[in-house]
């Protein structure tokens, strides 16, 4: 099963995500994959003000994992770029496990250490500014997340 939904400005790509982040529990993981450029890191932001985080949100490329405080939880924003040869355990079942939300960008480099059940979201560029959201959730909980935001 998958969701599809069209983005004409950064703007629209945030507002979309804060909205998400109002749906979302602690222990959620949500994966962006997606050309650089596309908005990966945009789509993080507006998660992060939807969680009530008010601080710069930017890609975590060379600490691999930064952690926000939010009002109504905690954000752990991994970019995994950089591990795709230097593979070590960086205890990524804490968060995942965690209190907060987990965004993974570039997910598929560490496949085999994400949890079963998650939302992938994948980004692509339809043009400057347009892109175009494919969502595919595994397991229930994503199912439903997916269905109530698409309905």
């Amino acid at each position: 099963m998958e969701f599809e939904w069209m983005s004409n400005t950064v703007e629209d790509t945030m507002s979309f995500s804060k909205h998400l982040a109002t749906l979302l529990q602690p222990g959620d993981v949500i994966t962006l994959e997606g050309d650089l450029g596309a908005g990966k890191t945009a789509f993080t932001k507006g998660l992060a003000l939807g969680l009530g985080i008010h601080r710069n949100v930017n890609s975590p490329t060379f600490t691999i994992i930064k952690e926000y405080q939010g009002t109504t939880m905690p954000l752990y924003h991994m970019d995994v770029y950089r591990l795709e040869d230097a593979f070590e355990d960086l205890g990524f079942d804490e968060y995942f496990d965690g209190n907060g939300v987990t965004v993974v960008e570039w997910a598929h480099l560490i496949e085999e250490q994400l949890p079963e059940e998650r939302l992938n979201i994948f980004i692509y560029h339809q043009g400057e500014d347009t892109r175009k959201l494919m969502f595919k959730p595994f397991g229930k909980r994503y199912v439903e997340l997916c269905k109530e935001i698409f309905s």
